[in-house]
Formats: C-alpha cells, structure tokens, sequence
C-alpha cells in the first residue's frame, strides 16, 4: 500500500442480520483512493452505496475484511475509537445540513472543534476562516432559518473543513437543493479539490458524480466498474 493512500478497503463485507434474515449489504469490496482524489459513489437503491459511505466514514465497521484510514486499521475499533477518528480524520456533509437550528453559522462551524478540545479564541478564528471560504463571511451570525438552503449547506460545508480532515465525505450534498444552487455548491467541491482536498462523494445522480476523477459504479454490494473521466475534456478516458 502506497504512502499517499488514504483510504484503504481489502475485501470489506458488510452482513446485517434482521430477524431470522441475513442482508449481505457489501460483498468483498477492495478500493484505494489516494490523497488529492476526487472521487464518486454511484449505484441504485439497495446497491450498498450508504453502508459503503457509513464505513469509509467510521459511523459503522465491516463484518469482515480490511478498512486502513490513513494508515491507521479502523476495522476493528469501538465506538469511542471511531468517533476520535472521524473527528479527526473525516468532514461530513450530509443532504439534510445536520446544522443545530437555535445555533448560529459560526457555532454550528465551531462544534467539531470543540469536540477536538480547541480554545475558544482560536475556534472563533478558524471558524470563520472556513465560513469566508465558503462566501459566509458576512452571513456568520445567522442561524439556519434565516439562510436559504445553498447558504445552510455552505454552513455545512465550513464545518466539515474547519478540523482540516484527511478527507471530505459528501453523502448526496446537493439532494436537497435546486438545480441551480445545487451547481453553485458542486463549484464550490471542484474549488476544495483543486485546493488539494480529497473528497468522497455519494450520489444517485450522474451529473453531479462526473465533477470527480473517478466514478465508482456499485451494485449489489459489490463495484461493477470503475469509471476514470478526463477531466481536461470532461469525458471518460479512453
């Protein structure tokens, strides 16, 4: 495994049991995405798309196989173990904002960072660092209800960058939004990547998928393929 690889999956199964049933959600699923990637989580409903994005994440753990984050072996970690990671090492960004709603811009941005144990001086300043990247700068004492929904996943998107993570995990960011400010925020992924950020991106809809380097295409909790676009043309290479 290469230095710079960030995210490491080695033949991951994922098996719920409901009832008496048994769900084979993934099926020995092997990926790598290296540091700087840009990469999409494609597949239909029931394709294992969302437990996929619940291990990358450390919200869950494989029934069997390997997960190495950053060199670290997540595989087998406990609650607690997972949540210093992922405070650590991941930016979530969710279609539904997950923003506190009595909380202003600058104190939803600030929550990871008090998890992470940081002086409320240097909070305040990195908080507001990540909302003017953003284009919040003049919006960071509002809460979510007066913002309109671009502006509360913008909010959400400065709290993902503002632990400085290994990697932003992007769950359908512009599922709830329209098609036009749905755009605006996929401009503002294309500007963090090119910024040197990695970015993991789950979405049904494949012209969101196609901003990223790669697509990986899931079905039936396994990768049907790989897709590698061209992003000098916009089209996948030859």
């Amino acid at each position: 495994m290469k230095n710079n690889t960030l995210i490491h999956l080695e033949d991951v199964h994922k098996i719920y049991q409901l009832g008496s049933v048994q769900v084979h959600a993934l099926r020995g699923v092997d990926l790598a995405v290296q540091q700087g990637e840009y990469v999409s989580i494609m597949g239909p409903s029931g394709s294992g798309k969302s437990t996929l994005m619940n291990i990358i994440g450390c919200l869950d753990v494989p029934t069997r196989g390997r997960y190495t984050l950053n060199g670290t072996d997540v595989s087998t970690m406990d609650d607690d173990d997972l949540a210093r990671i992922r405070n650590k090492e991941i930016g979530f960004v969710f279609q539904t904002f997950n923003l506190l709603p009595r909380a202003t811009a600058l104190h939803n941005v600030e929550l990871p960072l008090i998890y992470a144990g940081v002086p409320s001086a240097k909070r305040k300043e990195l908080a507001r660092e990540a909302l003017a990247k953003v284009g919040l700068a003049d919006r960071m004492m509002h809460r979510p209800n007066e913002l309109s929904g671009g502006q509360r996943q913008r909010v959400a998107i400065a709290r993902a960058l503002v632990n400085n993570p290994s990697i932003i995990l992007a769950d359908e960011p512009t599922g709830n939004l329209d098609t036009k400010t749905g755009a605006e925020i996929m401009e503002i992924f294309d500007t963090l990547h090119a910024q040197g950020n990695t970015i993991v991106l789950v979405t049904h809809e494949e012209f969101i998928a196609r901003h990223a380097q790669r697509i990986v295409h899931l079905l039936d909790g396994k990768i049907e393929r790989v897709e590698t676009l061209d992003k000098s043309v916009g089209e996948p290479s030859p």
